[in-house]
């Protein structure tokens, strides 16, 4: 079920998504002091093109810099990622088919707004 929900989803957004988080990442990784947030984008790439089966979890120990690089992510990118996925997300809600893609790409936006201190895992549940 995975698969078949990972392979509908990359058809009908999930690439684009992927190609707006590598945009992002390769933008970040242009300056030294941002090559963390890169990392943070092309991390969050590979969950954005195949989420299911997969879910975030929060470190425990991340510290006061993840915080603040937290912030300046959100006013970088985060915002812009987000409506992203809000606007994918509208358009897969329209089918039946696309309601579990759009509850999926709307569970990934607080990891788009705020990645660091997060980790992407294997997950237990189908979703």
């Amino acid at each position: 079920m995975r698969t078949l929900l990972n392979i509908i989803w990359v058809v009908f957004g999930g690439f684009w998504l992927w190609l707006e988080y590598m945009f992002f990442g390769i933008i970040a990784c242009l300056l030294i002091v941002t090559i963390p947030a890169g990392i943070a984008s092309f991390r969050i790439a590979s969950y954005a093109l195949w989420p299911f089966g997969r879910e975030v979890v929060e470190m425990p120990h991340a510290g006061v810099m993840s915080g603040l690089s937290n912030v300046i992510w959100f006013l970088v990118a985060g915002i812009w990622l987000a409506i992203g996925h809000i606007t994918t997300a509208a358009a897969q809600a329209v089918t039946i088919v696309g309601i579990p893609l759009a509850v999926a790409n709307l569970k990934m936006i607080p990891v788009t707004c705020f990645p660091f201190g997060k980790q992407i895992v294997p997950g237990r549940g189908i979703i």
